[in-house]
């Protein structure tokens, strides 16, 4: 852990305590604040109901003005009828007299004389419950004579001391709304009446849609257990609030102030969030106090630090002052050591790369010299095969002249032929290590290829090493350098049989395989697998990993040239496929050859002198013939002017375009790729193909660097015989 986050959790470690006892505090003071409210408006609705007794005192005091009217004690109920509906009108209210059974005897909302209607209150009853001299209240009930809800008020009416009668006012409910509305109240809080039985008697908002209905009945279930308290629900008209409620005394009628639950939190919140505001814009600032504080005590460590990671780099690190005297002296004492080991390192690498250039350069000296070496005597070997091919030339080209006899000079070319033949195979062994060779590619059986050569291996291989064939029928063809393969053959056969010095068995297979994952990155397809395994000694893993490349050997410098399995894996590659090795000390050498199918391809073989004559129809015609080399140009001009061909020369690309661009008729030009000038044989190619788009085009090579890719461009692998050139002549 960073030393900043030590500083900053020691800090915490006050702060938070102190942080939990703020939180506390604020859910007390919401808590207190919340309770304030609560008994607040329990006094507040308690004295509501008290108003609402007050109200019913009043009329309950008209009543009693009545019982003792000289009209009631003496029995004059016209009278009384007249006198009560003055101070009634039957609009507002209604004055009943009934007997002590409760049978109505007058009724001023009807005419004097006219038969009372049955009542519909609930008087008796409540009569029955509180005695023959209590004032009555009743519920809320719908008067039949008036076509309206009402509330009645009940009290005996003694005459001359003697119960007789009960007198009784009934109201219109409409006219107790407003004494709820004169309260004041906010437009969003509910305020309504209630009777014994919890039915709306008068609501301060929406009365005349709500009177007579019953509130829900937990409200209901509360009010009766207690006569005040708070209730937390949802009133008629979905609204979730927060009920206070009171009974009134007198009256029985309950008072409820119905605040929606959003405004009664609303402050008990504003003060719990403003000290919590307070309480958090102190612990910020003690927070933003104690990272700077931290960030300014971790920085002289963190100094320290990236100066400790430099020394560990090596880079050069400087003392630095930070006010810290124990940080300073670190820096310090980092500050001398790193300049120390600088200049210890500096010598270390002074002396260690005179002792590596030494042995790099000893090492380059070695390298070269077995490469001379190896180079020297290949370069002999093929001198001395040279000189024996140029010795057979040279004889037969002497003895033609001297010879009449048209059979012997036959035989003297064949001879010639043969030694051409050899030295094509022995330049194309030179080339082995080329990157581009298509003019060299043949359609080959690789069966067959095996069995012209069997007689090679088997001389190559002394008797004690037995040579195993595995060859599939029916292998299929591939495309590739017939001479080039037979000596990557050879050459891996050979490596095998120096490392069996006393003798094994060597194991050459081929077999078609179609693979789906392709070793060494090939793409996946079919091909023809080669496979020699010998029983030799094997090759460890530094061995293995350099096998393939040029001039390395584990043989004696009089053995070998480290150019056999470099070659073998150079056609493998220049012939579309790969080459993979594996190996163990004391287990052999397994060497996998994997060769692409050639599908549709056409091969070049080995054919015999073909005379002009056979020449015909589209080979005719004027040709350009392109070549840098005067006995090249002396003697196909002269092969193809016996043909029957016009033949134009030129000794460059530069000269040939010339000739072209100055209208020298031309049907086909046979070009060199290699040649001096700023247009090759490709550029050639190419140019003609753009300009004279008639034109066909034949390009010759020994050997090019650079991969011809030409639509419609013929391509001849020298040496070739003119038979070859006249056929490729006549197919563009």
């Amino acid at each position: 852990m960073r030393i900043r986050s030590r500083l900053l959790l020691l800090i915490l470690s006050i702060l938070l305590p102190a942080f939990v006892i703020a939180s506390c505090a604020v859910w007390y003071v919401y808590k207190e604040q919340r309770a304030a409210e609560v008994a607040g408006m329990s006094e507040a609705v308690h004295a509501l109901a008290l108003l609402a007794d007050r109200e019913l005192l009043a009329k309950e005091a008209m009543l009693r003005a009545l019982a003792t009217s000289p009209a009631m004690q003496q029995g004059d109920f016209r009278a009384f009828h007249g006198h009560a509906r003055s101070l009634a009108p039957p609009a507002d209210s209604t004055i009943v007299i009934t007997d002590l059974a409760g049978r109505q005897l007058l009724n001023t909302r009807q005419p004097y004389g006219s038969t009372p209607p049955v009542g519909k209150s609930n008087l008796v009853a409540r009569r029955a419950a509180a005695g023959p001299d209590a004032t009555v209240v009743s519920d809320l009930f719908f008067s039949p004579v008036g076509k309206r809800h009402d509330v009645a008020l009940q009290i005996p009416a003694p005459v001359a001391g003697q119960p007789r009668y009960y007198l009784s006012m009934g109201m219109a409910v409409e006219r107790l709304a407003p004494l709820l509305a004169q309260q004041g109240v906010p437009p969003t809080w509910l305020m309504s009446l209630l009777d014994s039985r919890g039915t709306v008697i008068a609501r301060s908002r929406d009365g005349a849609r709500y009177i007579g209905r019953q509130v829900s009945p937990s409200l209901r279930a509360k009010m009766a257990a207690g006569p005040s308290g708070v209730h937390y629900g949802v009133t008629l008209d979905g609204t979730p609030t927060v009920a206070f409620y009171s009974r009134a005394p007198m009256s029985g009628w309950t008072v409820v102030l119905s605040v929606p639950s959003a405004e009664m939190r609303r402050p008990a919140i504003a003060a719990a969030t403003g000290l919590g505001a307070l309480i958090l814009v102190a612990l910020g600032v003690a927070l933003a106090a104690a990272r700077i504080f931290a960030r300014r005590t971790a920085q002289p460590i963190e100094q320290l630090r990236r100066a400790a990671e430099s020394l560990g780099r090596d880079e050069p690190v400087t003392a630095f002052t930070s006010g810290t005297m124990e940080a300073d002296a670190v820096s310090a004492a980092l500050a001398d050591a790193s300049k120390r080991i600088r200049d210890n390192t500096a010598l270390l690498e002074c002396r260690v790369a005179e002792a590596v250039a030494a042995a790099e350069r000893a090492q380059r000296a070695l390298l070269q010299g077995q490469k001379l070496e190896a180079l020297g005597r290949l370069t002999a070997g093929i001198a001395h095969d040279f000189n024996n091919i140029l010795q057979t030339l040279s004889g037969a080209l002497q003895l033609i002249p001297l010879t009449t006899d048209r059979a012997r000079v036959q035989a003297l070319a064949a001879t010639c032929q043969k030694a051409i033949a050899r030295a094509t195979k022995l330049t194309g062994q030179m080339r082995s290590f080329g990157t581009v060779q298509d003019a060299r590619l043949a359609l080959a059986q690789p069966d067959a290829v095996v069995q012209n050569m069997l007689p090679m291996l088997h001389s190559a291989c002394p008797g004690s090493v037995r040579l195993e064939l595995d060859i599939a029928e029916g292998l299929w063809p591939v495309m590739v350098d017939p001479l080039q393969m037979e000596l990557a053959l050879l050459n891996i056969v050979i490596n095998a049989r120096d490392a069996m010095p006393d003798g094994g068995s060597l194991y050459l297979g081929m077999h078609n395989e179609t693979v789906e994952r392709a070793p060494q990155g090939l793409s996946p397809g079919e091909y023809v697998r080669i496979e020699l395994r010998d029983s030799g000694t094997g090759m460890s893993a530094e061995t293995l990993a350099r096998a393939l490349e040029p001039f390395f050997t584990t043989k004696p410098v009089d053995k070998g040239t480290g150019l056999g399995l470099p070659q073998a894996y150079a056609f493998a590659r220049q012939s579309g496929g790969t080459l993979v090795l594996a190996s163990e000390p004391g287990a052999g050498t397994l060497v996998t050859i994997w060769l692409p199918r050639a599908l549709g391809a056409e091969g070049s073989g080995e054919g015999a002198f073909a005379a002009p004559a056979a020449i015909t129809g589209a080979a005719t015609g004027p040709v350009l013939f392109v070549d840098d080399d005067p006995l090249v140009l002396a003697t196909m001009v002269e092969a193809l002017t016996v043909a029957g061909f016009e033949v134009t020369s030129a000794t460059s690309g530069d000269e040939a375009l010339a000739k072209l661009a100055a209208g020298c008729p031309v049907r086909h030009v046979v070009s060199d790729i290699v040649m001096p000038g700023l247009v090759d044989g490709v550029g050639l190619a190419r140019i003609v193909a753009e300009r004279y788009p008639d034109v066909r085009v034949v390009l010759a090579t020994g050997h090019t660097e650079r991969r011809v890719d030409l639509p419609g461009v013929r391509l001849l692998a020298k040496p070739y015989d003119i038979a070859q050139l006249f056929k490729a002549l006549e197919e563009v």
